[in-house]
């Protein structure tokens, strides 16, 4: 497949992942769920915000330490201290920027729209890459090396110093692309890949393939309903990785085996969040579910956010926050996700799953918001 067939699908796709997040489902469009009076059961306050610029797609916040990394749409990439706000460093690219910004806390890159990686330290650009196709995946810095995802299936590893190629693998070619970012972790010295619908372990140093773990099954009769992306957004304790396939299951891999723990179906677009006993996730029309992590049993669903346009979770304690399509930012009881508290950013869309900063919670909305509080 070309590299423009493959970027004209990312869009079709990415498109349709809008509509599904936002609810729009032929003419009509569901009515968010009313939320009532809010509870304030759990103290939350303010600690800083400040601005970044319009980020105009679902995107990924990294942590390393107490430091915070993100970008713009139009290409502005900033460290932050997340406890106090303070700018580290930033970085203006003079590109537009499509992935979340991946860094070890030493080095940081990026992907533009041009296919382009981009490597930064202390806020410099140290080099540059043209990727063989679009990618969407943010790149994946760890052991001095950066890892690219491409929308071809393609891997590459580069040395982070240097830029230098120092392997490639393209696992498949499928018709069809999922149009948001995939997999691409570490889990000790193995490279975590999301290829389709398995997860693949493979050798850092060399991409040689040391495991594959199904997680989804192709099916369907045409290429849309063939369609089993994994999708960012992973939740890992040790070597559990728990991943969604798009719109079809969610799951759990021994990254030391390759081992499949368990799959059960689910129809969501966003990642998962949890812990060594929990899994919570939320479906495309507002549902959230709770997992028991060791064995995939259903522990509780809640109504309460349907149609509202959810982020992935995260725990916070005894809560879980998520964020929504209207920049609120609800504070849901990990027991049963009764609702604890309710926050309003800046009426723009939350456009990550929020993040932790030591006790320090991090949202960042579709107008740059980027949005810090300290519950109590």
């Amino acid at each position: 497949m070309s590299r423009p067939v493959v970027t004209r699908w990312i869009a079709v796709l990415l498109g349709a992942l809008f509509m599904v997040l936002s609810g729009c489902a032929g003419p009509s469009k569901p009515v968010p769920a009313e939320l009532g009076p809010n509870a304030a059961l759990l103290g939350v306050k303010p600690a800083w915000a400040a601005n970044i610029g319009a980020i105009n797609a679902p995107t990924e916040l990294r942590v390393v330490g107490n430091t915070l990394f993100l970008a713009s749409s139009s290409g502005r990439v900033v460290a932050l201290n997340g406890e106090t706000g303070a700018q580290v460093w930033q970085a203006e690219l003079a590109a537009s920027v499509v992935t979340g910004v991946g860094s070890d806390g030493h080095y940081a890159a990026v992907v533009t729209d041009q296919g382009e990686l981009i490597a930064l330290e202390a806020g410099q650009i140290i080099w540059r890459q043209r990727l063989g196709a679009a990618a969407l995946t943010t790149p994946l810095v760890a052991g001095e090396r950066v890892f690219s995802l491409s929308a071809d299936r393609t891997i590459t590893a580069f040395d982070a110093a240097t830029g230098r190629k120092l392997w490639q693998q393209q696992r498949g070619s499928d018709a069809l692309v999922l149009g948001q970012a995939g997999v691409l972790i570490p889990v000790g010295d193995t490279l975590v890949v999301g290829i389709g619908g398995r997860l693949v372990g493979m050798n850092p140093q060399s991409g040689s393939v040391r495991w594959e773990a199904p997680v989804a099954v192709s099916r369907g009769t045409n290429e849309v309903e063939r369609l089993v992306d994994l999708s960012a957004g992973v939740s890992r304790v040790g070597n559990s990785v728990c991943v969604r396939a798009f719109q079809s299951v969610v799951g759990c891999v021994d990254a030391a085996t390759g081992k499949v723990a368990w799959t059960k179906s689910a129809v969501g677009s966003t990642g998962l969040g949890g812990d060594d006993s929990v899994l919570v996730g939320s479906e495309n029309d507002g549902k959230v579910l709770a997992w028991r992590r060791a064995d995939g049993e259903r522990l509780w669903s809640s109504d309460s956010l349907r149609w509202r346009g959810l982020t992935a979770p995260v725990l916070l304690g005894q809560s879980i926050v998520v964020g929504d399509s209207l920049g609120l930012l609800h504070f849901l009881a990990r027991q049963d996700a009764a609702p604890l508290n309710r926050l309003s950013t800046d009426g723009s869309p939350i456009m990550a799953s929020p993040a932790l900063v030591g006790k320090t919670l991090i949202a960042v909305t579709q107008k740059g918001g980027v949005f810090a509080y300290r519950p109590e």
